[in-house]
């Protein structure tokens, strides 16, 4: 950059703008100003900061021809995430199979709007940098979406109530 031209300060500003969309289900969401703050304080309790995260709820279809395009796999998936920035900045596409989300629910016996905040939560902690390759990482994920879950206001939900005894760290 050539020195003559002061850098603009409004280059390191942070949109902190939270997108949600549909592109060929119904959109699952009536309002999202409980969703926003609650993405938006779990990414503080992390210590990080939101320019753009952009969630886009579609069918399976959708999502697993993406999986095939995108990262070679030919299977079925609730989410999937492309980040744009590394934490602390988050900025990230982020798909979610409502069908597959609905399916998640009915077997783990959940209301759907509980299932959608954990998988709502989940890629969020990925964006994060939290994994889940190994069971040991996979038993902290869970933890961890739970105790996120916490921060959404009207999760009523069993499993969120027994969460509470989480450890302050998590």
């Amino acid at each position: 950059m050539n020195d003559f031209f002061p850098k603009d300060p409004a280059a390191d500003v942070l949109r902190d703008e939270i997108q949600f969309s549909a592109e060929d289900v119904p959109m699952p969401l009536d309002d999202t100003v409980e969703w926003e703050a609650a993405l938006r304080n779990v990414v503080a309790h992390y210590g990080g900061a939101i320019d753009l995260l952009n969630y886009i709820f579609c069918s399976d279809d959708y999502l697993h021809r993406i999986n095939l395009e995108h990262l070679d796999h030919d299977t079925l998936t609730d989410i999937i995430t492309f980040p744009y920035r590394e934490f602390p900045e988050l900025e990230s596409d982020i798909f979610i199979s409502t069908e597959r989300v609905r399916e998640n629910a009915a077997e783990r016996n959940l209301p759907f709007e509980t299932e959608l905040k954990r998988v709502v939560s989940h890629g969020l902690l990925h964006l994060i940098g939290f994994g889940d390759k190994t069971e040991e990482e996979t038993v902290e994920m869970r933890q961890r979406e739970e105790h996120a879950m916490e921060f959404f206001l009207n999760d009523r939900s069993e499993s969120s109530r027994e969460t509470r005894n989480l450890r302050a760290d998590i």
